[in-house]
């Protein structure tokens, strides 16, 4: 898909089991690689950054197999020996793959090659490469200095000492470095030159290490030393947690859109530094209560949540969420220290900026912060993702303002969480829209009103906005045949649908529209491409809570394709006409049944054969011939079926 349209919700609330954490994942598979023995490794994260690292590894000449049935994947480790010692390896967007597959190369005599994709070789890894060169590693770029592609040729590794790496760009580094150095087999000190961000993933990463053996002493977090005589050793069977920076989305559903939201995989005993997201969402006034294997979420007591000013240095991947939930904030928000966001999948500070001010916020950018203040009504906006998995996942939060959002490019989610989407709409409840249409006079005008005044809702007579359009223009002096104007006059039609009239910007217009010049014009400007897109959106900004009743032709296939009802409305030809008929002679105007008949026989053919939304019965509508039916039975029958 190039796109996914979100629509606007009510709320959210419910329980999921959370994917496995990519962090994790990743480290896990090149520990198990790298071990003595086999390892059994159960919930392991499915997305494209583990498919990367599961390629490399294979290439590698790593063994492993995947069991069908339940997901576990076997690992056969090498003992320290990478098998093979010439490979060009292609890692996509995967930081979590090139950096530590880099450190592990670059110590085991071989000849490799690292790439992937654009954003990729725009990431930097100089302080990694720098680190590795202390060691005698030799590496060489094939581009800019300090960015993949990588060339990592034997090199002549010396025994210990001290390797210095800055800790002030990426916690990733260290990372690669702690987990490469046992396979030197001398005790080497690794000291962190400035402060260490995202200090939580070295602790996953030292977790992870015990796990396979190896005990890493530190000196607060500025010195790491990695023992002699170290070397992996299979566990035999480990978990994988649930994803801590995924629960964020959901929790901060439950924030915003009332909860309670719980997920499961992730808790109180959870190894990962993002499970203190929670905490942040505490001081916000969001109500939260763990387990230790899983979060629970849900709205403030009273009013929205609390503005804030936090620092997110340990919870970068995270603090997105908190950025796009700044924007129900009851004041201006401030996230400082994460500057790290800048080298991440995307320049994530400037992204954030952007998409941020798209829905109606005020940002201020600095070199390692955000400030935003929340608008008062949040603008449906398409949201650019930058091949970036979080700003997608971020942004599916700004519909529970009851707001409308398109995400282009919804499939980076792959790269971490292929099934975001499904699992986000399984917990956020959409503004329901009953859809109703069917031939002329068959009574779904009437029916449709009279549902929306029954259950509260708004009312949405589609067939009128293109003469709505049209009078618009007409009074603005705008022709009807300047595409772009009249298209503008479309995107912000003030009219509302209210007890049977028809309001122009205050202005009744019910009977005016349906005069002649109103048709002519009608049809001029629906024949306007950009019109009708203009009007697609106008009409989507129609669903506002508590729901929606859209009466029209393409109101369930196109405009509202997820409306939680849709009806059919039909009748004989003979009772449409006998009703056009009493319709006209209460206007006092002259009519005539056979014409009346005709009429209608031929529209119906015309609607039938349209191209753009032909007439038709949409497989999941609810078929209702009214024939013998009254307008308040036909009103009973569609609130039954909506109640039920």
């Amino acid at each position: 898909m190039e796109f996914l349209d979100l629509p606007p919700m009510l709320g959210a609330g419910g329980t999921l089991r959370l994917p496995g954490s990519k962090s994790i994942s990743n480290r896990t598979l090149l520990l198990a690689a790298l071990a003595r023995g086999e390892t059994c490794i159960r919930d392991l994260l499915a997305s494209d950054d583990v498919d990367r690292m599961l390629d490399a590894l294979a290439k590698l000449g790593v063994e492993w197999s995947r069991d069908g049935d339940d997901g576990e994947y076997l690992v056969r480790g090498v003992g320290g020996v990478v098998p093979v010692k010439s490979a060009d390896l292609f890692l996509g967007n995967a930081g979590t793959a090139i950096r530590p597959l880099t450190a592990a190369l670059a110590l085991s005599g071989g000849q490799y090659r690292l790439s992937g994709v654009a954003r990729m070789h725009e990431r930097p890894i100089g302080d990694l490469v720098d680190g590795l060169r202390q060691l005698g590693a030799e590496i060489h770029y094939e581009g800019n200095d300090g960015f993949p592609p990588l060339q990592v040729l034997p090199g002549q590794i010396r025994a210990g000492g001290v390797v210095k790496v800055r800790g002030d760009v990426s916690s990733q580094f260290l990372t690669a470095l702690l987990m490469a150095l046992p396979l030197t087999g001398t005790e080497t000190t690794i000291e962190v030159v400035g402060e260490l961000i995202s200090k939580p993933y070295i602790a996953i990463t030292l977790e992870l290490m015990a796990r396979f053996g190896v005990e890493v002493s530190r000196v607060g977090w500025e010195r790491f030393i990695v023992p002699a005589g170290a070397g992996y050793t299979s566990p035999g069977t480990i978990f994988v947690e649930g994803d801590a920076s995924s629960a964020s989305y959901f929790l901060a559903a439950g924030a915003i859109g009332g909860g309670p939201v719980r997920v499961e995989g992730v808790g109180q005993a959870s190894i990962q530094g993002d499970v203190r997201f929670a905490a942040a969402l505490q001081q916000l006034g969001a109500r939260v209560e763990m387990g230790d294997n899983w979060i629970e979420a849900r709205a403030p007591a009273q009013g929205r949540l609390k503005a804030f000013d936090l620092d997110l240095n340990h919870i970068p991947d995270a603090a997105m969420t908190l950025a796009v939930a700044a924007l129900f904030a009851d004041g201006p928000c401030r996230l400082r220290n994460i500057a790290s966001w800048r080298v991440k999948e995307t320049d994530r500070l400037a992204a954030m900026a952007t998409e941020l001010r798209k829905v109606g916020a005020s940002v201020e950018e600095g070199p390692d912060y955000l400030r935003i203040v929340p608008p008062v009504r949040l603008q449906p906006a398409a949201i650019d993702t930058y091949d970036d998995h979080r700003m997608a996942m971020c942004f599916s939060l700004v519909t529970l303002g009851a707001c409308r959002v398109r995400i282009n490019d919804p499939r980076c989610v792959n790269k971490t969480f292929p099934t975001y989407f499904d699992c986000f709409t399984s917990i956020a409840r959409a503004i329901p829209v009953i859809a109703i249409d069917g031939p002329s006079a068959s009574g779904k005008g009437t029916v449709a009103a009279r549902v929306a005044e029954a259950l509260g809702f708004a009312y949405l007579d589609s067939g009128s906005l293109y003469r709505l359009v049209a009078l618009a223009a007409m009074r603005s002096g705008v022709p009807l045949d300047d595409e772009v104007r009249v298209a503008r006059i479309a995107a912000r039609l003030a009219v509302c649908f209210e007890a049977g009239r028809i309001v122009l910007e205050k202005d009744d217009v019910t009977e005016l529209i349906r005069e002649e010049i109103c048709s002519v014009g009608a049809s001029k400007v629906a024949a306007l491409p950009a019109v009708r897109a203009a009007l697609l959106d106008r009409q989507r900004d129609f669903r506002t809570a508590p729901g929606l009743v859209a009466e029209g032709r393409d109101m369930g296939s196109v405009v509202f394709p997820d409306a939680a009802h849709k009806f059919y409305l039909t009748a004989s030809v003979e009772v449409r006409a006998e009703r056009r008929y009493k319709q006209l002679i209460d206007k006092g105007m002259p009519a005539n049944i056979e014409s009346l008949s005709k009429d209608l026989e031929e529209r119906d053919a015309r609607d039938a054969a349209r191209s753009v939304a032909p007439l038709r019965k949409l497989p999941d509508a609810v078929l209702l011939d009214t024939t013998g039916m009254t307008v308040e039975e036909a009103v009973a029958f569609v609130l039954e079926r909506v109640r039920d």
